[in-house]
């Protein structure tokens, strides 16, 4: 039987692979999606945390981290994709100087 502890411990590893994903990588869009990871992660030990203590509130911190979620989606997508247009690159290190 799967326990709570082990989805504890997937979200963890997401996590870090999340973590990781930001720190090494250069690419404004895997960079983006590893955000998204880390948040779902996170979803995920709320999820667990919840049902391991039998209440409602991890569900409804869920709902609220996708709802930051989507936010982040529509307005980070938007500009890595005017950046991209305008430049022609969403590597991270041509993005350092924001000269308009």
């Amino acid at each position: 039987m799967v326990t709570s502890g082990w989805y504890m411990a997937l979200g963890a590893v997401l996590f870090v692979i999340g973590m990781a994903g930001i720190l090494l990588r250069r690419n404004a869009l895997v960079m983006f999606m590893s955000v998204e990871l880390m948040l779902n992660a996170v979803n995920l030990t709320f999820v667990a945390a919840g049902r391991e203590l039998r209440v409602i509130e991890g569900q409804i911190s869920v709902l609220f981290v996708m709802v930051v979620a989507a936010a982040e989606v529509v307005v980070g997508l938007a500009i890595i994709v005017a950046v991209f247009r305008r430049r022609g690159t969403a590597s991270v290190d041509a993005l350092a100087e924001l000269r308009g």
